[in-house]
């Protein structure tokens, strides 16, 4: 990050890859992705949707998964992680991509059972080596990050790719920054541009974030403050999420704002957009709250 301050406000110009991290948030490692689309309201295996629990009894693989997601969350029965490893694995022995993945979260996350980053991405390979976009973005993630393998930027990009070609958001906003950042592959701002433009077409507002940054520094584009608004102002309109995309998108137009960048000078606006992004979790924006306080 570039820091300065002027008047008092502190005013921070992000690199793009110092919040970069905060993408892989956007699916909240803190969860298992796939979650069940419905909640089940009622609370016991005799009332339970279907035949769901005939067809697990039966080796029914799709059955035992999903299943075993209700034990996990505790969405229609009471929660059990034994009853919950017990399916899911059932269903990943039988090659279901969906289970495997599920099950190599658990793993990695040490939620449900004894923590095993080597079972972990064992069973995220699996899964990935089958084309599910979910397990090739987390193993993008942990080659990032170094969790439990040596660090690797090359393997990165090249799961990271495969989820991107997908359609997975948090894939191509995550592509993009190695792009951005020339991280396991060559600097190519097009490309980065590329990647960040899919995720912000999608409503990405961490895409829309570093798409307003490449116009804020000039990279890969004609500087261009107005541009830079515009995504920023895409960006801080969307709702509150993990990642603090849009707690971020509204700290930068309260600068832009101050600093009469891309839009008439307004301190009072941008004391308004500070006021927000502080609501929103963002600690720089409080301190610039309280200065134009």
């Amino acid at each position: 990050m570039i820091f300065t301050k002027h008047k008092s406000v502190v005013m921070i110009i992000p690199i793009v890859f110092s919040f970069l991290v905060l993408t892989s948030c956007q699916k909240n490692q803190d969860e298992v992705s796939h979650e069940p689309t419905e909640t089940v309201e009622v609370f016991n295996r005799d009332n339970l949707p279907s035949e769901l629990p005939e067809l697990a009894d039966q080796d029914d693989a799709e059955a035992q998964y999903l299943l075993g997601k209700m034990y996990y969350k505790g969405e229609g029965v009471a929660k059990d992680y034994d009853k919950a490893v017990e399916l899911t694995q059932k269903a990943a022995d039988q090659g279901l991509a969906d289970a495997q993945y599920y099950l190599g979260k658990m793993y990695y996350q040490g939620k449900a059972l004894i923590k095993d980053d080597d079972k972990a991405i064992e069973w995220l390979q699996k899964a990935a080596d089958q084309g599910l976009a979910d397990a090739q973005y987390h193993l993008g993630i942990i080659y990032y990050e170094s969790n439990g393998v040596h660090q690797d930027y090359i393997k990165s990009v090249e799961w990271l790719q495969k989820a991107a070609d997908q359609g997975d958001i948090g894939a191509q906003v995550f592509l993009g920054g190695m792009y951005h950042n020339a991280l396991g592959v060559n600097q190519d701002y097009d490309k980065a541009k590329y990647w960040y433009q899919k995720a912000a077409s999608q409503n990405s507002a961490m895409a829309q974030v570093y798409l307003g940054i490449m116009y804020y520094e000039g990279h890969g584009v004609y500087q261009d403050y107005a541009r830079s608004f515009e995504w920023y102002e895409k960006a801080a309109n969307q709702e509150p999420s993990v990642d603090k995309a849009s707690a971020l998108a509204q700290y930068s137009l309260g600068l832009m704002y101050y600093e009469g960048k891309g839009v008439r000078q307004n301190v009072d606006t941008a004391k308004s957009w500070f006021g927000e992004s502080c609501d929103n979790g963002y600690q720089d924006s409080c301190d610039n709250y309280r200065q134009l306080n």
